[in-house]
């Protein structure tokens, strides 16, 4: 079971995906998604679902889940749901 950072419910990993911060050597991060749960670094798991991203973002809990400072590109994150959701349709 693990804890989604959006709407802090628990769920099987299967029902979520992984991110993970990737820096720069400048101290800025960019959160990226971990298709296969297998990159390197401290995740945190999501629901594949707009309203979770944007309630992470609205909180801020990338920066707590990842352990980074600053305020770190999501943009990879929210394209990524937004065509997951595209091909649901």
């Amino acid at each position: 079971m693990r804890t989604c950072i959006g709407c802090r419910s628990r769920e099987l990993a299967t029902d979520l995906f992984r991110v993970v911060a990737v820096g720069d050597g400048n101290g800025q991060y960019v959160v990226t998604v971990d298709a296969t749960a297998s990159l390197p670094g401290r995740g945190a798991w999501l629901h594949p679902a707009q309203r979770c991203v944007h309630e992470a973002i609205r909180r801020r809990a990338f920066v707590r889940a990842l352990r980074i400072t600053g305020s770190p590109e999501t943009s990879a994150v929210v394209d990524y749901v937004e065509h997951i959701g595209k091909e649901n349709r």
